[in-house]
């Protein structure tokens, strides 16, 4: 007589079948191994990177009428601060709009008109000024105005963010603000940017 057959192997020794798959290719059984990707990793953006590109974004939303870029920027004196030595002190970046236009009231309107316009005057400003990178954030920067030394046309208004921000400072038509939101007052930090928007009185002409 035969010998009997051998018992089958445990599971946990038997091999994946090496018979090939219908269409041809890899046998049954083996999977492709997975290969993982390292996902791409980008450098920080340096503290100058970051600033400029809160000066894109701003110049990306153009000019209304009437308006064009401003930067008269004037010098601020500077001290040394406790927190020179760990953070490099810098001054932000900024994008300003300057909105000038016609002023027709009664003295223009009888002088001058559409073909002989009077010269156009400073109306409003807008600033826009970039603190990305505040050390302490729960201080809202703030601004000041205080007069001009060489002319009383004019004045100063200079804005205070704290460290690493220097103090920066430009030189303004020196008039009466509207401080009614109705009449475009703006002054909100918001997302690194404070924003200071502002148009001038008109003051009726008397003879």
């Amino acid at each position: 007589p035969s010998a009997p057959p051998p018992p089958p192997a445990p599971p946990w020794t038997q091999r994946a079948s090496t018979r090939s798959s219908p269409g041809g290719g890899r046998p049954a059984g083996l999977r492709r191994p997975t290969r993982h990707r390292q996902p791409a990793t980008r450098p920080p953006a340096s503290p100058r990177e970051g600033d400029g590109r809160l000066v894109q974004a701003e110049a990306r939303k153009g000019m209304e009428a009437g308006e064009a870029r401003f930067s008269v920027e004037v010098a601020v004196e500077g001290k040394a601060e406790w927190w020179h030595d760990k953070y490099r002190p810098r001054k932000p970046k900024y994008f300003n709009r300057v909105h000038t236009g016609y002023e027709w009231n009664k003295y223009n309107q009888t002088h001058y008109d559409h073909d002989n316009p009077p010269p156009k005057m400073v109306q409003g400003y807008k600033f826009n000024v970039f603190y990305p990178d505040l050390i302490d954030r729960r201080k809202t920067p703030t601004y000041s105005l205080s007069p001009d030394p060489g002319s009383s046309d004019t004045c100063i208004l200079r804005f205070h963010g704290g460290p690493p921000y220097e103090d920066i400072a430009f030189k303004i038509v020196n008039q009466e603000w509207e401080t009614n939101h109705k009449r475009g007052f703006r002054c909100r930090f918001e997302r690194g940017i404070l924003q200071l928007y502002f148009n001038f009185k008109r003051h009726r002409y008397r003879r």
